[in-house]
């Protein structure tokens, strides 16, 4: 009888210890608001640094001038179409220059979302760049 309760006792005692892997870190308070903090600067950084890079298509607001179309014709020259206001400019862009190609007479439809485009076209040009 005393044998079974000593077992019994050692098998409780062994239940209530918490399980951890073997050679696993414990971790304390400290430890994970610290990896916290750092997950938290992580996202920060990534904001400041996605804001700061100049993505193509990418308008900051609404100020009444929006990127309807963009067509690359170089490696670093396109030919952009602007929405300003009720007007549509075709406008040349090169490292140089920016100048107004045309005033177009009738305007092209403007859909929803076209000055941002598709995520994939825009990570595609992101990958191409580098």
């Amino acid at each position: 009888m005393k044998a079974l309760k000593s077992t019994l006792l050692a098998g409780l005692a062994v239940i209530s210890q918490p399980v951890r892997a073997a050679g696993a870190p414990e971790l304390d308070m400290g430890t994970t608001i610290g990896s916290l903090l750092l997950v938290l600067v992580l996202i920060v950084f990534l904001a400041w640094l996605l804001r700061r890079m100049k993505l193509p298509g990418v308008s900051g607001g609404d100020n009444g001038l929006q990127i309807v179309r963009q067509v690359v014709v170089g490696q670093r020259e396109r030919i952009v179409l602007v929405q300003v206001g009720d007007e549509q400019l075709l406008i040349g862009v090169t490292p140089q220059n920016i100048s107004m190609l045309t005033k177009l007479e009738t305007p092209l439809p403007v859909s929803a979302g076209a000055g941002n485009g598709e995520f994939a076209q825009q990570l595609g040009k992101l990958l191409k760049r580098q």
